[in-house]
């Protein structure tokens, strides 16, 4: 098993966040991996990618040339990124904040408005949890429940509403995915 993933959009949007609960999640699972974080010159607002190379054998390299998933939150990382996923890939949109999707094949992309579903759940902020409830939903490689242990190991005590609306989130991202099919 060989899963090479990306996961870009704007500083602030939860990107590292993201990529470090999914790449816990996929330890959890007894997988290998390397993660690469990428940030833009500025923090927030600037553009903001990891990588993410999930394996059940060592791994050579952290590098993405051609990613079986990409994950875009905004549309600048889509336009950055469309051309390195491999064909047949899967591709994830914010359609919230991307538009123009005239020039992508779409037939294996799944198209929803995260930072609009994310709003309904009382905080944009947890965008990033409902594009990681799609990937699991898609791709089956994490589990739901290492996800959650990944992403209860990473909230202090003070923060435990967050994690339930992080929680929250991800089942949602999960079920619209699975809805969907």
């Amino acid at each position: 098993m060989l899963e090479k993933i990306i996961i870009a959009g704007s500083g602030g949007q939860g990107i590292m966040f993201m990529g470090k609960i999914l790449a816990l999640a996929a330890l959890k699972n007894n997988f290998k991996l390397t993660l690469l974080p990428a940030y833009g010159a500025e923090v927030r607002g600037g553009t903001s990618n990891c990588s993410i190379v999930i394996s059940d054998e060592e791994i050579a390299s952290p590098f993405i040339n051609q990613a079986d998933t990409i994950i875009v939150l905004n549309e600048p990382s889509l336009n950055k990124f469309k051309n390195r996923i491999k064909n047949n890939g899967l591709l994830v949109i914010n359609t919230s904040l991307i538009e123009d999707k005239s020039k992508l094949n779409l037939n294996h992309a799944i198209c929803l408005s995260l930072s609009d579903i994310a709003s309904s759940l009382g905080e944009i902020k947890v965008t990033n949890m409902v594009a990681l409830g799609a990937y699991i939903a898609a791709k089956k490689i994490i589990s739901f429940k290492n996800a959650i242990e990944a992403l209860r190991e990473n909230t202090t005590a003070d923060k435990k509403e967050l994690f339930l609306l992080n929680e929250r989130a991800i089942k949602e991202g999960m079920r619209l995915v699975k809805d969907n099919k």
